[in-house]
């Protein structure tokens, strides 16, 4: 009787143990979390990075804090989360730029389809064609009848090579048949200093980064390259409505952790990340950077990037778009 006792503690404190083991390995997160963004502070990334860490942070009960890594089209950052541990502390706020546009120009030391598991879709923003408000040119016929006068003499700003707005330049060059030049910067914050000045003719930047310099009258707006006006700039034309068809390029942002993380903290991010584009606040700020807040997570959002991939490949190959 007594072994049986004794048998009968030993095994309900082993079975205590794996419990309390068990439980701790499902407490997620158990410590701060990192947000890898791979452009440079003041750019739409980084503002969308921001607003989900600063909801994110309360929900989780960790800290979560914002890592900049501009550079190599956004692919930095994306190279550092999928090196990551699979533990779901580095999480990565990526666009299209490096996870559909950049794998097919740029060689790159991991697979963006294979090395980062997909959280869901954030927002989705229409790029837009922006001048300087000094600049003489009013509508896209001004800035394509001169460039036809003047073939080769016109500069456009990328937030580098692979990113949308380099891929909607050439898109535009090939939709048009004219040629300007690709001048790419390490993040929209950069480039838009020289389209201020003017050193730099135009632009095909997201609403996201955008629209500040627009309010601020920094910028000028010449064309919407989507399907339909964005509802934040009413007045500014699609590119089809000026005559430009098959040049529309948008951005769209994606939460990502590291390849092989446990599906427990996935599915809570992914919880947390519908909640938190669902707050009130936070869908006035998305809308009011000209886009719209996503709606899929899990292998939808997965099967949208699969698409997009080979979408921008085929653009890329159309426009012969190579590393510089």
């Amino acid at each position: 009787m007594k072994l049986y006792s004794l048998a009968r503690a030993a095994g309900l404190a082993a079975a205590l143990l794996v419990a309390a083991s068990a439980g701790a390995q499902s407490a997620y997160p158990d410590k701060p979390l990192r947000i890898m963004v791979g452009a440079s502070p003041g750019g739409g990334t980084d503002i969308l990075a921001r607003v989900l860490a600063d909801k994110l942070s309360p929900a989780l009960k960790q800290p979560v804090v914002v890592e900049n890594r501009p550079g190599a089209s956004n692919t930095i950052a994306g190279e550092l989360t999928a090196r990551a541990p699979a533990d779901g502390a580095t999480l990565l706020l990526a666009t299209n730029t490096a996870q559909a546009v950049a794998p097919h120009i740029l060689k790159l030391k991991y697979d963006p389809l294979k090395d980062l598991q997909p959280v869901g879709l954030v927002a989705v923003m229409p790029n837009v064609l922006v001048v300087s408000v000094n600049s003489p040119y009013r509508s896209v016929r001004d800035l394509v009848m001169a460039m036809a006068a003047k073939p080769g003499g016109f500069k456009y700003a990328s937030s580098g090579i692979g990113s949308t707005q380099h891929v909607g330049g050439e898109a535009f060059n090939l939709a048009t048949g004219m040629k300007s030049i690709h001048v790419p910067y390490k993040g929209s914050s950069q480039a838009h200093v020289d389209i201020i000045s003017g050193e730099v003719d135009m632009m095909f930047d997201s609403t996201s980064s955008a629209m500040g310099q627009i309010r601020a009258g920094k910028f000028r707006a010449l064309a919407v390259s989507a399907p339909q006006r964005s509802p934040e700039l009413p007045d500014v034309p699609t590119l089809a409505e000026q005559g430009i068809k098959g040049a529309d390029v948008s951005t769209w942002y994606g939460l990502y952790v590291t390849a092989g993380t446990p599906r427990p903290a996935v599915e809570r991010l992914s919880a947390e990340l519908v909640r938190t584009l669902k707050l009130a606040d936070v869908q006035t700020r998305i809308k009011a950077l000209g886009g719209e807040p996503g709606t899929l997570t899990g292998e939808p959002f997965a099967a949208m990037n699969r698409q997009e991939f080979d979408h921008y490949g085929q653009l890329v190959r159309d426009a012969n778009i190579k590393a510089e």
